[in-house]
């Protein structure tokens, strides 16, 4: 697949830190409950932290209790990829930045979440940056 952000792996490695590199460039996932943004209220938009395009707001975060950040829907259907992921025995949708490719986490659905989509985009904090409204 190509992106509007295409670097080599050196380069993004030179740019993200270890751990940003394994879920960014490698689709890892890190920790439950350990994440930056897993219990943040602060209003704002959440931007990858690859390459600032922005994602998420944070009128569409709320409270799943999964140990991730969970959003009901991004900006913007063309801000996101959607890839099928059949690894760890279940199929799941992953969900990466259109832009640069970088693995944010997996959109789940039909959970019973009272949220307008009955969507959890289940997105790792480590993928992400938050810029505060002003």
């Amino acid at each position: 697949m190509s992106y509007e952000i295409e670097k080599t792996e050196g380069e993004w490695r030179a740019q993200l830190s270890p751990q940003e590199y394994h879920v960014l460039r490698e689709a890892g996932t890190e920790r439950p409950f350990v994440g930056e943004y897993t219990d943040t209220k602060t209003v704002g938009v959440y931007s990858c932290r690859a390459c600032g395009s922005e994602l998420f707001s944070s009128e569409t975060k709320f409270e799943s209790h999964c140990g991730w950040p969970s959003y009901y829907a991004p900006l913007a259907e063309d801000r996101v990829q959607y890839i099928e992921d059949t690894t760890m025995g279940m199929r799941r949708v992953e969900v990466r930045c259109a832009r640069c490719g970088g693995h944010l986490g997996h959109v789940f659905e039909g959970e019973g979440y009272e949220t307008p989509t009955d969507q959890r985009y289940c997105i790792n904090s480590i993928s992400l940056t938050l810029r505060p409204a002003e």
